[in-house]
């Protein structure tokens, strides 16, 4: 149902926007076709679930991940935390480069090629200050002369 980073696949948002909101989503994993199926199921049906692959009825409830909705205001305010900061080590490339890669994720914002670039070398453990030197003008130089 979500992916990795928590955010719901395309088929399920398909279902959620075709469907009533009184409608549960639930996952099953399908014994004879071994798949992983997600079904919309009243809180009062009883009918024994069908895998709409194979028409099996041997399904395994499973626990679905939960996807927590969260204003763009609520993400900046957890942004500006300074708890969120432990274990940043400014030293350290790698530390730098996932608190980078964790900005861009709760901004939502895609932040191009040339950020990921940056972000995958750090990772990989190199010199920020290489890394800099050798991207050339990608950033906002010059910025604060010129808002000043």
């Amino acid at each position: 149902m979500c992916n990795h980073r928590g955010l719901i696949s395309t088929e399920v948002q398909g279902i959620m926007a075709s469907r009533e909101p009184t409608m549960p989503l639930y996952e099953y994993r399908c014994n004879s076709c071994r798949r992983r199926v997600t079904l919309l199921r009243s809180f009062s049906e009883s009918s024994t679930p069908r895998c709409p692959k194979c028409q099996g009825e041997d399904l395994t409830k499973l626990i679905s991940r939960v996807a927590l909705l969260r204003s763009e205001e609520s993400r900046l305010e957890s942004l500006a935390d300074p708890s969120s900061l432990g274990d940043l080590d400014e030293n350290d490339p790698r530390s730098m480069a996932r608190w980078m890669r964790k900005m861009s994720e709760e901004t939502g914002e895609d932040m191009g090629p040339e950020f990921h670039e940056m972000v995958g070398r750090l990772e990989a453990g190199e010199n920020p200050e290489d890394v800099e030197r050798s991207m050339g003008d990608l950033g906002d130089e010059g910025f604060a002369d010129d808002i000043m």
